[in-house]
């Protein structure tokens, strides 16, 4: 336990000459934001996810199985704007590639700039979801969360993938003594990944419930622009952690 404790509090603040610098801390607010958004993209926009392309796999062969309220277009519109979000952020990573600081940057800045477009939309529709407004809402957030994902994977800090859990899961437990090996490398940062997501869903789903669409992804916003402002700041030439 007290490794765990240690091995979470240096993932929230890393130690000074820490290999990643202050990428885990800031992985992890972009982790909270995955599941803001696939809130909103679940509960206000349809059994459709814009972050989770295992899910919207399966929601797929549900909607064309006959299955009610899932849409065949709906997945494929959310995959495939996931896809154009995972290919810019190749190119990203592909121009950015020696300075791991400004592919963050410059990553989390055009989020930014998708979820203020979805938030412009949820305002000017005034939370009411018609289906002109869904699609938009699923391209610009399936965008950005495909950029996203495409960056987290560039950045390479381990166990910190910020939309998918299944492998930090597993993780977890094969790594585990009880399943015969030994203790995982980073306890904390994995299990920190899974409470992000859950904080992300959770006050995600609360915030629809008692609040508007609009009032979620203004949330997101602010934790983009944060993490953009950020890591900004704490990108210095001589900092060893912006090195791939």
């Amino acid at each position: 336990m007290r490794k765990l404790l240690v091995d979470a509090a240096h993932t929230l603040v890393p130690p000074k000459g820490d290999r990643h610098g202050p990428l885990p801390p800031l992985l992890l607010t972009l982790t909270v934001v995955t599941g803001l958004v696939d809130a909103v993209s679940y509960l206000g926009l349809g059994h459709v996810f814009v972050a989770n392309m295992t899910g919207n796999v399966a929601f797929l062969g549900f909607a064309l199985a006959g299955a009610e309220g899932f849409s065949a277009p709906a997945s494929l519109t959310a995959m495939a704007a996931f896809l154009v979000g995972a290919v810019t952020g190749g190119r990203f990573a592909t121009r950015f590639t020696a300075h791991r600081g400004r592919l963050l940057a410059a990553g989390a800045t055009l989020q930014a700039v998708l979820v203020a477009a979805a938030l412009v939309t949820a305002v000017v529709a005034r939370d009411k979801v018609s289906d002109p407004v869904q699609y938009v809402l699923i391209v610009t957030l399936g965008v950005a969360m495909g950029l996203q994902t495409a960056v987290a994977r560039r950045l390479g800090v381990p166990d910190l993938t910020t939309t998918v859990l299944t492998q930090t899961l597993t993780g977890l437990a094969a790594d585990s003594t009880t399943a015969g090996g030994t203790t995982p490398p980073w306890p904390g940062r994995r299990l920190l990944s899974v409470l992000a997501m859950f904080v992300g869903a959770l006050a995600g789903a609360l915030l629809l419930q008692v609040g508007r669409l609009t009032l979620v992804l203004a949330v997101t916003l602010a934790l983009l622009l944060t993490t953009a402002l950020s890591v900004g700041r704490l990108s210095t030439t001589d900092a060893s952690w912006i090195r791939p």
